[in-house]
């Protein structure tokens, strides 16, 4: 049945979401803060600072007044950086009327608090004025998705009829989505995967080869998982499409702000001109401190985010952080120990 959704945050993976919606016939409303994007949205039908050759569908309104976007929709998508999420999910609160359902497709850990996406939106907005949440997550990169590039990625809830209805709401012949209720797991793989992506940029570009790489994704992985599990997450879920599939895309691809921020890094540029040459939000750097802070509270061993922490945060050189994790004392591999 035709949907009313609203999308909240007209970056690039809000609107190719949002494309995607209005393609499988539902009524699409997007909005953001920016007067001259949703102009040029309901205008041109174009979004050139974040997807600069996708032509929009004329369907999709772009709305200024979050209470018009959200006014009667069926469901709520949240697309805007973590560190907005909590004030967004407030005015949502403040302006909604009725009863939908919250889905959300941001990666990232709240800084302070270190809590998942989920959790600050179900502390935000009360149980009468959302029909449950969910979450979206995958490999997937927007500029993939906005030429028609298969996907496949995961709608995740404790409530698994909630993630049936995000299945059959995205779900077409390029977007494929398959159902979890493993929230937990979910939420930490996308966004502990963005940290392991600036390392293995980092090691692009210092010079390393592929050995190199496939080493870090896969030590990547094990961190993850440890620290995952000791939030509660099924072990299993990691090797799925939120673990071990978007470990790999975001580790791998140009599309990637973490990898590109990474590669900048490891070539010697400092912190402050990554982040000025990215000129978008590299969830990765803050998610960075968060995950080191949670390692540490719950005593879990992650030798790679723990440098990359470093780096980031203590000014240690790239190289230098690279050497030490490999003088480390000898591990065995399978250690599942938290």
């Amino acid at each position: 049945m035709k949907q009313k959704v609203a999308v909240l945050g007209p970056g690039s993976w809000g609107t190719a979401l949002a494309q995607v919606l209005a393609e499988n016939g539902h009524e699409v409303r997007i909005w953001g803060h920016n007067k001259a994007q949703i102009d040029e949205i309901n205008t041109h039908h174009t979004n050139q600072h974040y997807l600069p050759d996708l032509v929009i569908p004329e369907s999709i309104q772009g709305k200024m007044s979050l209470e018009e976007c959200i006014a009667d929709a069926d469901a709520v998508l949240f697309v805007v950086p973590t560190k907005a999420i909590r004030t967004v999910a407030q005015e949502f609160t403040a302006k909604c009327r009725n009863q939908p359902l919250i889905i959300h497709a941001s990666k990232g850990l709240e800084q302070g608090s270190h809590k998942r996406i989920s959790e600050i939106l179900m502390e935000e907005i009360p149980a009468e004025k959302r029909r449950g949440v969910a979450v979206l997550s995958g490999p997937s990169h927007a500029e993939e998705v906005a030429v028609h590039d298969i996907t496949t990625i995961t709608a995740a809830s404790e409530d698994l009829e909630a993630a049936t209805y995000v299945q059959r709401l995205f779900m077409n012949d390029y977007f494929r989505i398959y159902t979890n209720d493993d929230v937990i797991g979910v939420e930490t793989g996308a966004a502990l995967k963005n940290i392991i992506a600036l390392g293995a940029g980092a090691i692009h570009g210092l010079g390393f080869g592929d050995d190199a790489k496939a080493a870090i994704m896969t030590r990547g992985l094990a961190e993850i998982s440890r620290l995952g599990v000791a939030m509660g997450a099924n072990p299993l879920t990691f090797i799925g499409l939120s673990g071990v599939g978007d470990l790999i895309v975001t580790c791998t691809s140009i599309h990637s702000r973490n990898w590109r921020a990474g590669n900048l890094l490891g070539k010697g540029h400092s912190l402050d001109e990554v982040l000025e040459n990215m000129g978008m939000i590299v969830e990765g750097v803050s998610t960075t401190k968060a995950a080191y802070e949670l390692s540490q509270q719950l005593n879990v061993d992650m030798p790679i985010t723990t440098a990359i922490y470093n780096v980031l945060y203590e000014a240690q050189d790239v190289k230098q952080a690279a050497k030490e994790i490999m003088l480390r004392d000898g591990k065995t591999e399978n250690e599942f120990s938290i």
